[in-house]
C-alpha cells in the first residue's frame, strides 16, 4: 500500500511538471539557417513560423528553387532543434522514473 501511495504521488508530480512542460515549449522559439545564414527560419515551440529572413541577395529572377530549397532547409534546421530541446527537457522530467525503454514523451 505505501508504495501506491508513492506511485501515486510520483504521478500527480509529474503531471503537474507535464503541464509546466508543455507552458515552456510553447515560449520556446528557435532559428534555423541554411545558405551560410543568407536564410533562417524562426519556429514556436508548436512549429508554428514566426519569421523568415532572406538576404536581398538571393532574391533573384531564375533562382526561386535555389531559395526554396533554403526555405525548407532552415526550416528543418529549426524544428530538429526544437525536437532536440524538447527530447532533452522531457528526459530531465523522467530522470528517475521507471519507465520503459522506448517510451517517448510528452505523448
Amino acid at each position: 500500500m505505501k508504495d501506491l501511495l508513492g506511485l501515486m504521488s510520483k504521478a500527480k508530480e509529474m503531471q503537474a511538471k507535464m503541464q509546466a512542460m508543455q507552458e515552456e515549449m510553447v515560449a520556446m522559439e528557435a532559428t534555423g539557417q541554411s545558405g551560410g545564414g543568407l536564410v533562417s527560419v524562426t519556429l514556436s515551440g508548436k512549429f508554428d513560423i514566426k519569421s523568415i529572413k532572406i538576404d536581398p541577395s538571393l532574391v533573384k529572377e531564375g533562382e526561386g528553387e535555389i531559395l526554396e530549397d533554403l526555405i525548407l532547409a532552415a526550416h528543418n534546421d529549426a524544428k530538429a532543434k526544437i525536437e532536440q530541446a524538447i527530447q532533452q527537457k522531457t528526459q530531465e522530467m523522467t530522470a528517475g522514473l521507471p519507465l520503459p525503454p522506448g517510451m517517448k514523451l510528452p505523448f
